[in-house]
């Protein structure tokens, strides 16, 4: 299928899941996922409306940030090691892995100068070993912590729910997650207004919609693999 007929069929999905639980679907981001697909298929996302691709490795995505450059908005994905900040920094828009302050430091320490970039804070929500992220107890102190880079500006927090059959079974770690960015948004911290959330895969977009997700991840559904 075009990536047009699935979006097609992904926006029913959300606006069923907003009309279910109040909210505007304008209000949810797409990110198509393009690290297993081609530039080309990576400009078939752009053509049918798509503004959002995430990538997680920085081989192959430079490929496709020469192609594409600034007609899209750039999202890292995927777990990020420090001494990468530097060769990918100058590529992305946000960054939905920052879960250490070493992390951080090197984003301080990379970033050009005036420029602050758009970080989600990953919480492992779960509690899954096999998945990264925070602690939901240590996320508040973390972020309080980040008042020293200030190059860092946490926009939201990000989580991976565990795959699950019924989709049903990790609405309870959407809820947490969307309980503790509230959390940390009422704070009214200056470097972390903390208003998004990036939760929902394909498997579980709707639920992660009625949940709250302000961005969702979507590969499989949208764009496919071709690896």
């Amino acid at each position: 299928m075009t990536v047009q007929e699935n979006l097609s069929d992904i926006n029913l999905k959300i606006e069923s899941a907003c009309r279910r639980s109040g909210r505007k679907p304008e209000d949810v981001s797409i990110v198509a996922v393009t690290k297993y697909v081609s530039i080309e298929r990576a400009e078939e996302a752009l053509e049918a409306g798509i503004h959002h691709l995430g990538e997680n490795r920085l081989e192959g995505a430079m490929e496709k940030f020469d192609a594409i450059g600034s007609r899209a908005v750039w999202h890292f994905i995927g777990s990020l090691q420090s001494r990468k900040v530097k060769d990918m920094l100058h590529a992305y828009d946000y960054i939905h892995s920052l879960d250490r302050l070493s992390l951080a430091k090197e984003i301080q320490k990379r970033a050009e100068e005036g420029r602050t970039v758009s970080c989600f804070v990953q919480v492992n929500v779960s509690g899954e070993e096999s998945k990264s992220g925070l602690d939901p107890e240590k996320t508040r102190s973390f972020i309080e912590e980040l008042e020293q880079y200030p190059a860092v500006k946490v926009v939201g927090l990000m989580t991976m729910a565990p795959y699950a059959e019924n989709p049903e079974e990790v609405r309870p770690f959407f809820q947490k997650l969307r309980e503790l960015r509230n959390e940390i948004r009422s704070l009214d911290l200056p470097w972390a207004p903390c208003t998004e959330l990036s939760m929902g895969m394909s498997n579980d977009l709707e639920i992660a919609v009625e949940e709250g997700a302000t961005f969702v991840r979507l590969g499989s559904s949208l764009v496919g693999s071709e690896e």
